[in-house]
């Protein structure tokens, strides 16, 4: 499997209370409790006596401090230092290291807890893509460059015949072909990991030379939205689809008419180098960029149940 896909977990949003307003409730309890014992010692003075009346508003102080820390402890330094342990888990590759905290106590603390889980998945992913790459680049490269390095061999030889020397002039280009396809896609994979601009684009001004059947506002740039569609697209027509529909209700789904994906491919689609068209130059990065390019966008494509071709849903 490609790299260690996480859950994508998101903060269940519910109201927390500003730390402004954290802030300023607490600086109002600390100008007011010397000046409400004061005022309890001179009306109970009387009728509890001096010594009692000191007594009680002291405790009263004390109790009053105490559910004050209290609060604090709970809105501000408990997700505080539960974030920090997070960060160390992440350091470690813990595996809720990006789980959404129970209680994030202020609005604050919840848009930088959801500021963290992004960071850390990102993260997270990008450190998988250099992974990856390792772990796949020397196996398919090795192919390319074994028919290389023998082709240079036979055209060392001098008696070597004309037609043959076509032939294996020709290898040596098809396989450097197919080495810089391999890296040209693993850059597009690495730039669709980057920091995406945000946007909107109507469905119909993209999608062209597809069907649209229902159309709308999706929320993707331009650019981001073509080069999902131009990928799977062009993936949908290479397996024999004549024809692809696009709709967005909420979601976009994307479905052809093609061979569909079996079921023991359906699982390892989306993993880089991952292609049943090597034969006929399949790098197999097509469906690694548009996941990660939707990722950058906080959306998400999975592989959707389909009497005909394949179906793809994006949800954001």
């Amino acid at each position: 499997m490609f790299g260690c896909e996480k859950r994508v977990n998101k903060i269940a949003v519910k109201w927390r209370p500003p730390l402004w307003l954290v802030v300023a409730v607490t600086l109002c309890v600390v100008l007011s409790l010397p000046i409400i014992g004061i005022f309890f010692v001179r009306y109970m003075w009387p009728v509890l006596g001096y010594r009692e009346a000191v007594y009680v508003a002291g405790f009263g102080v004390l109790l009053a401090t105490f559910v004050m820390g209290w609060g604090l402890w709970r809105l501000l330094l408990r997700p505080v230092t539960a974030m920090r342990e997070r960060v160390s888990g992440l350091r470690q590759n813990a595996p809720d290291a990006l789980d959404p905290l129970e209680h994030y106590g202020t609005a604050d603390m919840q848009a930088l807890g959801q500021s963290f889980l992004d960071m850390g998945r990102a993260l997270q992913n990008r450190e998988a893509v250099l992974r990856s790459y390792a772990d796949h680049v020397t196996h398919e490269l090795k192919s390319p460059l074994t028919v290389v390095r023998g082709a240079a061999e036979l055209l060392a030889m001098p008696d070597l015949p004309s037609d043959e020397r076509v032939r294996l002039l020709g290898r040596i280009e098809a396989s450097s072909e197919r080495m810089t396809a391999l890296l040209d896609a693993q850059r597009s994979l690495a730039q669709a990991q980057e920091p995406a601009a945000r946007g909107q684009v109507r469905l119909s001004e993209v999608a062209q030379g597809v069907e649209v059947i229902e159309d709308g506002i999706v929320p993707l740039s331009e650019d981001a939205l073509r080069l999902v569609l131009d990928h799977l697209v062009g993936n949908a027509r290479a397996h024999g689809a004549t024809q692809v529909s696009v709709s967005y209700d909420g979601n976009l789904v994307v479905q052809d008419n093609g061979a569909g994906v079996s079921a023991g491919n359906a699982t390892r689609i989306f993993e880089p180098f991952f292609t049943t068209r090597r034969k006929t130059g399949g790098t197999g990065m097509g469906l690694s960029i548009v996941r990660r390019t939707l990722e950058a966008h906080n959306a998400q494509i999975a592989l959707a149940p389909s009497e005909q071709g394949a179906r793809f849903e994006i949800t954001f």
